[in-house]
């Protein structure tokens, strides 16, 4: 009996590594597009990954058939909403990292273009998740997308070193 716990226990292991393996590096740009923090330096983003994984391996057995990557990346968009909206500090404590592409958009508007955009969830689905309306999930979407094309629009572009004035 014990040897069977044991034996099942190091399977369920195996699969959640090969599961983080394969999908850790895409959720943790997730999280890090969520929290707004430049790619190099994301410890929000990690600490909300961490909780999205350990919630995930804590209910492994009991997928039964389910996609663990929906099922965390579900965790990974309640917990992030939660702490950003609700609890007020929390994972958000700090203003969001310059650097990040999104730090220009509200924690609900991230959210969203993650959901849409980063990870391809319906509206609909989006709509459920947060307890929104579709119209409400798509005028978010649009109003967020437009947010950050016109800052990248108005961003200096950078300057090439090297390369001046050409005199004749």
């Amino acid at each position: 009996m014990i040897q069977g716990h044991a034996s099942r226990d190091a399977r369920r292991a195996r699969e959640f590594e090969a599961f983080v393996a394969g999908a850790g590096g895409r959720l943790l740009h997730a999280a890090t597009l969520l929290t707004a923090e430049a790619r190099d330096d994301n410890p929000r983003a990690r600490r909300l990954l961490t909780l999205a994984l350990a919630h995930t391996y804590a209910c492994w057995d009991r997928l039964h058939g389910d996609d663990p990557y929906d099922r965390t990346r579900r965790y990974l968009a309640t917990r992030f909403a939660r702490t950003a909206w609700h609890e007020r500090g929390g994972l958000l404590r700090s203003r969001p990292h310059p650097a990040g592409p999104l730090a220009g958009l509200g924690p609900q508007e991230r959210l969203i273009l993650v959901l849409r955009l980063h990870e391809d969830v319906t509206e609909e689905q989006t709509a459920a998740l947060l307890g929104l309306s579709a119209d409400r999930v798509h005028a978010i979407c649009n109003r967020a997308t437009t947010a950050v094309l016109d800052r990248r629009r108005r961003a200096p572009s950078p300057s090439v070193r090297g390369v001046g004035t050409v005199s004749s």
